[in-house]
């Protein structure tokens, strides 16, 4: 396996596959997918990489991209690579303070938009940030704001490269460029305090291509990768890096809430998510089998049960399965199986990598039943994404795998995750401080993360910074207990209070459409949401439900109280993060009032 520097990759990978396709992203006007070859991915980087150029960008001056998932961001990634500049991206969806605060702290002089969310966005912080000059947009749909006389569509902008005018200056940076660049700085989206640039070198990669090559053997370049997860986020900026050293092909979902239409449409082979969408798939199925009756019912049941049994019990610890289990899985590969897999659109799927929060392992354990090789993993911003990670066998349901290969982890104080090796971040962009209380004197990163070691495998435990202490003087893991009962058909998300009160008590936001069916099969009358919420019967459900559920848990980390919400978290009121993690001081602020309602006498 060659390894070569980004900033020569896909033009290195173009000699090898010249015009099979590279990337392929979707026409929304003519509803269709579009394919770009290698060549193609490879002439538009040479492109852009003279634009750059033209516009005087500078090695090491820091270039951000403002956009959902698009091709585009793809093609000015590998020009900054090209001229050892530093590619900065934005979540699409971050608010224009959140983006001011990103262009004033990397000095950003250029930045590139998507669609007109972003350039609204962008426009209406220009004049507040010192630094930002220019503007190149993305979509040529995008209606610029009368008093905009200065930005420029990605067309104009790549016009300014048009016969590579500058390609002698781009080739003789490209040259130059070594591990030790600063390939990217991501900023982390801050559940706590102001966002911090984690700086990921071009040796971070690297290693990223060394270690997963060892680990992803049945990976080829005959899969084909769907795009989901931002590209800003570290688990798909990486991957999608890996993906392309290869030679996989990526299809870029441009819209998230766009996932089950295009997943269809495309039926890849790979694909990153985070545990959020294997939830979806469980509550689905768990939905279908309540609406079942007799023969069909029986069916559906006792294929998760065969499967457990050969996956689970036989398979995963490298045992061949009784001939009578062998041939009642075959039979369901070819009906029930294959039935949920094309209902969702992976019935092609090689192997799901998983991350970003605790996967439920009733939910981990159902996946793996039903024969998805969901690949269940660990990792941060800083460590460049993965820190380990489980495989086709050999794994344990719970854990977050076998430390990949060349990582360093040793568990330190309070049990905290350490961590040294190549993809480990060199620190935070500027912010000499951070960079010395996150990195100690030995060179040990320090997580924030508690975890423990079994049998060769890591176990994540919470995060130490939310372990709460009630006033009671008793420590809770409120994750533990969020992700016991988030696998429960009428919880679509929850939040654990407890710091400095006398008991535990929970943020409920329903299913609300299984909410509303209980209730019309109940004869249950109401007005509104918030109405229905507060109904003795309904209140009683969730209660028992949450006291099923909560039996493994010692009483004092058990929920004495609980309120149901009429409306879920919301980004738009700070309350998720741009990966959808709750921000629990938000929530705090935000719902204090009701918060204090359930410790009153």
């Amino acid at each position: 396996m060659n390894y070569y520097h980004p900033a020569v990759l896909v033009h290195r990978q173009a000699e090898k596959y010249g015009n099979r396709s590279a990337l392929r992203y979707r026409d929304y006007e003519k509803g269709q997918w579009f394919p770009i070859s290698w060549n193609q991915f490879s002439q538009k980087i040479r492109t852009a990489a003279n634009s750059l150029v033209s516009m005087g960008v500078k090695e090491e001056e820091n270039v951000a991209i403002f956009s959902q998932n698009m091709p585009e961001c793809l093609f000015v990634e590998y020009a900054c690579f090209a001229n050892r500049a530093v590619s900065v991206p934005l979540y699409a969806t971050s608010s224009p303070i959140q983006a001011q605060y990103i262009i004033d702290d990397a000095e950003v002089r250029y930045l590139f938009v998507g669609e007109q969310f972003q350039y609204d966005a962008a426009f209406s912080i220009l004049s507040f940030c010192s630094t930002l000059e220019k503007l190149i947009i993305f979509d040529p749909k995008v209606k610029k704001d009368p008093r905009d006389n200065n930005s420029i569509y990605f067309d104009e902008f790549l016009a300014l490269g048009k016969d590579l005018p500058h390609n002698a200056v781009v080739e003789e940076r490209s040259s130059r460029a070594t591990e030790d660049d600063l390939a990217n700085i991501l900023y982390t989206s801050g559940t706590t305090g102001e966002p911090k640039g984690v700086m990921i070198h071009h040796s971070c990669y690297m290693e990223v291509f060394r270690i997963h090559d060892i680990r992803l053997t049945t990976m080829t370049d005959q899969d084909i990768s769907m795009n989901f997860l931002p590209m800003t986020h570290v688990f798909e900026k990486a991957w999608c890096h890996y993906c392309i050293h290869r030679g996989v092909e990526m299809c870029i979902n441009l819209r998230p809430v766009d996932i089950q239409m295009t997943i269809k449409e495309i039926r890849p082979t790979l694909m990153c998510s985070v545990p959020r969408f294997w939830e979806k798939v469980y509550a689905g199925v768990q939905e279908k089998i309540n609406e079942a009756t007799g023969i069909k019912k029986a069916l559906m049941l006792d294929a998760i049960k065969v499967g457990k049994i050969h996956n689970i019990d036989y398979l995963r610890v490298g045992k061949t399965p009784p001939l009578g289990n062998r041939l009642k899985y075959k039979f369901y590969e070819k009906t029930v199986y294959k039935l949920l897999k094309e209902t969702v659109g992976i019935e092609n799927g090689n192997f799901f990598p998983t991350a970003g929060a605790a996967i439920p392992d009733g939910i981990y354990e159902f996946v793996r039943s039903v024969g998805i090789n969901m690949i269940a993993g660990y990792g941060l911003t800083e460590s460049t994404a993965t820190v380990s990670c489980s495989w086709l066998t050999g794994y344990t349901i719970g854990s977050v795998g076998k430390v990949m290969p060349d990582v360093q982890v040793k568990i330190g104080e309070n049990n905290e995750i350490l961590l040294k090796g190549k993809t480990i971040t060199k620190g935070y962009y500027k912010k000499a401080e951070a960079t010395a209380e996150a990195i100690d004197k030995d060179g040990w990163f320090h997580t924030g993360d508690a975890g423990y070691f079994k049998d060769g495998e890591l176990y994540l435990t919470d995060r130490i910074k939310d372990l709460f202490k009630t006033s009671n003087g008793k420590y809770i893991a409120p994750q533990a207990l969020e992700t016991k009962l988030v696998t429960d058909r009428y919880i679509d998300q929850l939040t654990i209070i407890a710091d400095q009160r006398k008991f535990v008590s929970a943020l409920i936001i329903p299913v609300y459409n299984l909410v509303e069916e209980y209730a019309q099969k109940n004869n249950i009358a109401y007005n509104t949401m918030d109405d229905l919420l507060k109904n003795p019967t309904i209140i009683e459900l969730f209660r028992s439900r949450i006291d099923t559920l909560q039996q493994q848990f010692v009483h004092y980390e058990q929920i004495k109280r609980f309120t149901l919400l009429p409306e879920p978290f919301s980004m738009e009121r700070g309350e998720l993060t741009n990966t959808l993690k709750i921000k629990r001081s938000v929530i705090a602020q935000n719902y204090k009032a009701i918060i204090d309602s359930m410790y009153e006498e």
